[in-house]
């Protein structure tokens, strides 16, 4: 504790007063990891712990765990007793058909106020539950039938099984399920290792400097590695909690998660089926890393999710799990053969590689310079570089993927905690590429993705095109290990610490705003609190002064831009997944729901009979034609991974409204350059 807090102290960007406003944030923080949805302590706990409120100041300084120990111990006390409530509840009959209703939204629940408070929302959560459960069989059985009546329909041969449950079958089967995924959850917590708390006290401290400043166990920071590397056997997803809950962060381009085309970023994780021969486990309230332990195993052998999607629908999937291979974070290109009878080039990157052990390691400057060359071979008219889902990667690669479009000039201002600043510059005098050039970002694309598309729109190089702002990461990190400060031969883990912060060559931070495309079209992320500016303890957004550099203004962003605007507003397809967005998201913020069966049923109705609305989005088609270049074509003869992986990406790009609209903007650009 006390090597975290010298570290912050003498190593952070922006290092806080430890004091007592410093300790209230922190207090609140640990709160809303350990309990995020207020359902094991109550209010008595709560007075007891408010005592140390404006004392964990000392704590950190002082290495004591008075605190820490008092609310763990206390949790999981809590846990047992817990456990002993909800066989209660399973005791006795469970009616559906009362009218109670839950609250969903964590910041709308108060901590129950006794024993008896704690049971009966226990009792609500338990049949928030069995519905689920319920409307999942129901799905289940629409599927079945609606394939049984297809395949009767067409005289094919009928292998499906369908023998729907009466209500009361239904409601047996359901609680049962849920009574076992209970109990699992309690044993499992309860066979948990005190200490693994420790890291999320710890991250209490630490994530109050800025979310990416984070310790790591020793264990934790294995994983870490294993990430970075790339080198894991799984499926290519990231875990993340959130409320409580474990959902799916991005997924790794050419993993199983990924290839499945079943699973996407947001799905809630319900259940994980480690072997075939056992059980699936319940990942409820699980921890991601232990999620994680089930999820990983050896190559080769299956692993089975089970999720529930966005629209409230839940599905298994099965998955082989592989060595999930870097490749799949290599640049890509491809010839796009427009309407207008011209050629242009798509390349997207995944993220900015970098082998910094290997001399002959890939990196992203490198590749995008080989796609370039390959394209230009192709008579191409124009270049769209794909930076969507991009989460960033090395800072010297943005440079030298600049400096194959212009020519040389500085491209990111750095600052460290003392307030000195340092420009980086690129010395390429060669560029590759000099034709018109769109750049398509999301709100996911950050860190190096947004210096490249804030340089490039600071120059007046690239169009920049897509969400109306991307993530807002402008913050530099790196890993101290905490061992160095301590004359000790046992491992205490590191801090990766955020030790300075970037800005454009005009002055401008990328922190919190990100950048604002030229060109701005919504998509499902504008209406989710996607971003750095809803952490409240992200860092400010500043300006330091303007770097020296010349502007180019090749186009006119403007009749670009009303010229796109005017195309959108008439496209039916993307007006109906806006308001697609905008309905999902609505769900996602709904504060209560029913806990009565008839009601839920409606209410499962009512989404179901949207989702209806919304399914012609999945069968768009785009209208671009692709040309792989051959080359590639005779390596699809003899490599069934890569020729699958080219069928997906392709059939993706065709269904991609965004890269349609990309393909118009710079057939505009040619045209008025």
């Amino acid at each position: 504790m006390v090597s975290v807090k010298n570290t912050l102290s003498y190593l952070h960007y922006s290092p806080k007063p430890i004091n007592d406003a410093y300790s209230k944030d922190v207090y609140k923080h640990y709160f809303e990891l350990v309990d995020p949805g207020k359902r094991y302590f109550v209010q008595s706990d709560m007075d007891e712990f408010a005592k140390h409120e404006t004392k964990l100041d000392d704590y950190i300084n002082q290495g004591d765990l008075t605190f820490y120990k008092l609310t763990i111990d206390r949790l999981y006390q809590r846990v047992d007793e817990i456990d002993k409530i909800t066989q209660d509840i399973f005791s006795k009959p469970i009616n559906l058909n009362e009218d109670e209703s839950l609250t969903l939204e964590p910041k709308l629940k108060k901590v129950p106020a006794n024993k008896q408070e704690q049971y009966t929302e226990w009792k609500k959560f338990i049949k928030y539950n069995i519905l689920q459960e319920i409307e999942s069989m129901n799905s289940k059985e629409e599927d079945q039938k609606e394939k049984k009546d297809s395949v009767q329909k067409y005289n094919l041969k009928d292998t499906i099984k369908y023998q729907p449950l009466n209500p009361d079958q239904k409601l047996k089967k359901a609680t049962d399920e849920v009574k076992d995924l209970v109990k699992e959850t309690f044993t499992r917590f309860k066979k948990r290792k005190k200490m693994d708390w420790f890291t999320v006290y710890m991250n209490a401290y630490t994530e109050v400097f800025d979310p990416h400043t984070n310790y790591y166990s020793p264990k934790d920071k294995d994983d870490f590695d294993t990430q970075f590397k790339g080198k894991v056997i799984g499926i290519g997803a990231i875990i993340q909690e959130k409320k409580g809950y474990l959902y799916l962060g991005a997924l790794t381009i050419g993993a199983p998660a990924w290839k499945s085309k079943q699973l996407s970023e947001g799905d809630k994780i319900l259940k994980v089926k480690s072997k075939p021969k056992e059980d699936a486990v319940n990942v409820v309230g699980m921890l991601s890393d232990e999620a994680v332990r089930l999820i990983r195993g050896e190559k080769g052998t299956p692993v089975t999710l089970t999720v529930q999607k966005k629209d409230g629908t839940t599905k298994d999937v099965t998955m082989i799990r592989e060595e999930v291979a870097i490749e799949d974070t290599f640049a890509r290109s491809i010839v796009v053969n427009s309407t207008n009878g011209k050629k242009y080039g798509f390349i997207n990157l995944p993220s900015f590689n970098a082998d910094f052990e290997d001399e002959k390691g890939r990196n992203a400057s490198d590749d995008i310079k080989n796609e370039i060359i390959k394209l230009k071979a192709q008579g191409i008219e124009g270049i769209v570089l794909d930076l969507r889902n991009n989460g960033g990667g090395s800072l010297t690669e943005v440079g030298d993927i600049m400096g194959l479009f212009m020519n040389a000039g500085p491209y990111v201002q750095v600052k460290d905690g003392n307030g000195k600043i340092q420009t980086l510059k690129n010395k390429q005098e060669t560029p590759v590429w000099t034709g018109p050039l769109v750049i398509m970002q999301n709100e996911l694309s950050a860190s190096a993705s947004e210096i490249l598309a804030g340089v490039m729109q600071d120059y007046g190089r690239a169009v920049i095109v897509g969400s109306p702002q991307s993530f807002g990461k402008g913050t530099v990190q790196t890993f101290v290990d905490l061992n160095r400060f301590l004359n000790t031969e046992d491992d205490f883990g590191s801090l990766k610490l955020t030790i300075q912060k970037f800005y454009r060559i005009t002055g401008e931070s990328n922190q919190r705003k990100g950048i604002v495309s030229d060109i701005q079209m919504k998509d499902f992320f504008t209406y989710a609190e996607v971003g750095e500016r809803y952490d409240d303890f992200a860092l400010a957004w500043d300006k330091i002064p303007t770097a020296n550099f010349q502007k180019l203004n090749i186009f006119n962003i403007q009749a670009l831009e009303k010229a796109s605007n005017d195309r959108m507003a008439k496209n039916a397809k993307y007006q109906l997944l806006l308001e697609s967005a905008q309905w999902r998201e609505q769900l996602d913020k709904e504060e209560t729901i029913t806990l009565n069966i008839n009601k839920f049923n409606d209410v499962m109705k009512q989404r179901k009979s949207q989702i209806e609305k919304f399914k012609s989005l999945t069968k768009f088609e785009n209208g671009l034609q692709f040309s792989m270049y051959q080359n590639e074509v005779e390596r699809e003869k003899k490599d069934e991974a890569f020729k699958k992986k080219s069928e997906i990406w392709i059939k993706n790009l065709k269904k991609d409204l965004y890269l349609q609209e990309a393909m118009n903007i710079i057939a505009d650009m040619g045209a008025k350059s």
